[in-house]
């Protein structure tokens, strides 16, 4: 099953005022190429460069991402995939339908275009014998892909658990035994496990809702959850993993939309587990709806994934002007890359705190 989405163009976004719009066009500029063309050919001391960067910008923005999400039924793929990627479009199909009923909605692995970022929907084990089997196999399947250039073609698998549950038996079963095994190398950087659902973690009872933030017992709580998990993880595989912990603040359909939490966190957990050069692609296509990142056990999210951004844009843009010989050292060539990057990230603005 395939489905298509492209929000850059042609579709109404969810503004209510003209302040919003210039919120967004900050965000990504419609005319993006045609700013970075003229940052790059204005920058100084680029010493004959120019070409070969705009080249490089080009590659950047024509990278292919390529997320497995996947996770027990109920867990809430669905609401994180449109909490992070729905591009605040209101009147355009959301990414992923949230799931409504006792059976998953889903059998199959689902793909999900939006520009040159595709998801994998994957439902997780948990739903019978026969279907688990079924499942672990199109994962399986799906793991040992690989794209035109040989490589592995998902670079990163996100498993979503459920925070509101004790029992993540299965869950376990499908890291250790199905998604870990067949990883290839570097396993650690392929995977990032995150707690969904935080903030019914104990059944609702401390959660600040007024501020929608865990309180100190139940930040507690989830912090020994990550820890368990990690732990249980490790034992498994002897693969180290960091979890974290969100809310993606979906309700099921017909039901009030609530008020993400860390979403910011998981995004940056994200981009610091794709390639570097792939990162700019994540971004582009994040939820454009500044509401959606406010609410952090951080205030630095924001700052950190523009740093990411930056050194990830920078790097390419340097290596790409001055070849891998030449190391760290890079002169005033670096110093004007370095201005570009930097003005680059500001065309996404302040949106994520």
């Amino acid at each position: 099953m395939m489905k298509h989405f492209s929000f850059l163009n042609g579709s109404k976004l969810n503004s209510n005022n003209a302040k919003d719009n210039d919120m967004i066009s900050r965000f990504i500029p419609r005319d993006l190429d045609s700013k970075v063309e003229d940052l790059i050919c204005s920058a100084p001391d680029l010493c004959g460069k120019r070409a070969i960067l705009l080249q490089k910008w080009q590659e950047l923005r024509g990278q292919k991402l390529n997320i497995m999400i996947t996770g027990a039924t109920g867990c809430g793929k669905s609401s994180t995939i449109n909490a992070l990627f729905n591009m605040g479009a209101a009147t355009v199909t959301e990414v992923a339908k949230v799931g409504v009923g006792v059976d998953p909605e889903t059998m199959d692995i689902t793909k999900y275009e939006i520009g040159n970022m595709v998801l994998w929907d994957s439902p997780g084990l948990g739903d019978g014998k026969n279907a688990d089997l079924r499942h672990s196999k199109n994962i399986i399947d799906k793991l040992l892909e690989r794209d035109e250039n040989g490589k592995l073609l998902i670079d990163l698998v996100l498993v979503i658990l459920d925070g509101s549950t004790r029992d993540l038996g299965t869950s376990f079963e499908l890291i250790n035994k199905v998604i870990i095994p067949n990883l290839g190398d570097n396993k650690e950087q392929r995977i990032l496990v995150a707690i969904n659902q935080a903030d019914v973690a104990m059944k609702g009872r401390n959660w600040d809702y007024k501020n929608n933030c865990p309180e100190a017992a139940l930040v507690t709580y989830l912090e020994e959850k990550c820890m368990s998990v990690r732990r249980r993880v490790y034992e498994g595989t002897g693969v180290d993993i960091d979890p974290i912990y969100y809310c993606a603040g979906y309700k099921e359909e017909g039901q009030e939309q609530g008020r993400p939490y860390n979403l910011a966190k998981l995004l940056y957990f994200i981009l610091m587990h794709i390639p570097a050069e792939k990162r700019l692609v994540a971004a582009m296509n994040a939820n454009q709806d500044a509401e959606m990142w406010q609410d952090n056990d951080s205030k630095d999210y924001g700052e950190k994934i523009r740093h990411s951004l930056e050194d990830a844009i920078g790097t390419s843009l340097k290596a790409a002007a001055l070849g891998a010989a030449v190391g760290s050292v890079f002169g005033p060539v670096g110093t004007a890359v370095g201005t570009v990057a930097g003005a680059l990230v500001g065309f996404f603005g302040s949106f994520f705190g």
